[in-house]
């Protein structure tokens, strides 16, 4: 089976973070491009592609001439997304709430399967790749293109793969968090999903961290 490109730099992504995590890279480190297809046995695009996109979520820098770099991602950086993106969801589930239809509901469920069958699979990217799009279809049904913007910009999936690979949390159950928020939202309760929405994001955040950003 050939893998298609945009597939390839998923996987190729998660490769180097993993190992920006495991201090395989360390801050300050080369990420050499053509290393990587060598090691990989994959073309230069996905490669480029892949560090760009780290390079976009603030994991590399790329400096003239000196190609690209490890950034350092620190404890208070991931910790300091998990208030604001909780304040941003809860809005989220208020607005969306009262119009949601089944079909958006249908899409949530197949969304939360989807994570289930990752985590029997011990599959962390293909999970977290799910849970985004879960939050995302909600920002999203909740019609405010500034919203939207707000949310997309925290990275949601690469600092949530970076806290699930940073801890030793259960896949089945980080993915089994996201079934009241659906019980929520069936019940088109605005104040009742902001709430849970809140709750979700801020319980996986204080089990991570503690709430501490400078420990």
């Amino acid at each position: 089976m050939t893998l298609s490109r945009s597939v390839l730099r998923e996987q190729i992504k998660e490769v180097i973070i993993q190992r920006i995590l495991d201090g395989t890279y360390a801050p300050g480190d080369r990420v050499v491009e053509l290393a990587l297809v060598q090691e990989l046995g994959v073309s230069q695009a996905p490669v480029r592609e892949a560090l760009r996109d780290l390079e976009a979520m603030r994991f590399i820098e790329s400096e003239p001439y000196r190609g690209a770099r490890v950034r350092q991602v620190t404890h208070k950086e991931l910790t300091e997304t998990y208030p604001v993106r909780a304040a941003l969801e809860e809005l989220a589930g208020h607005m969306a709430a009262p119009g949601v239809d089944n079909n958006v509901l249908r899409m949530l469920e197949s969304e939360i399967q989807n994570m289930l069958e990752a985590a029997r699979r011990k599959d962390q990217h293909g999970l977290l790749v799910h849970d985004a799009r879960f939050h995302e279809l909600i920002v999203e049904q909740a019609g405010n293109s500034v919203l939207l913007d707000s949310w997309s910009g925290l990275r949601i999936e690469a600092y949530t793969l970076v806290s699930v690979v940073k801890s030793n949390l259960d896949l089945v159950a980080i993915a089994n968090t996201h079934l009241p928020i659906l019980d929520a939202l069936r019940q088109r309760d605005g104040d009742l999903a902001g709430k849970v929405m809140r709750a979700h994001i801020e319980h996986f955040g204080n089990t991570l961290f503690g709430g501490d950003p400078d420990a």
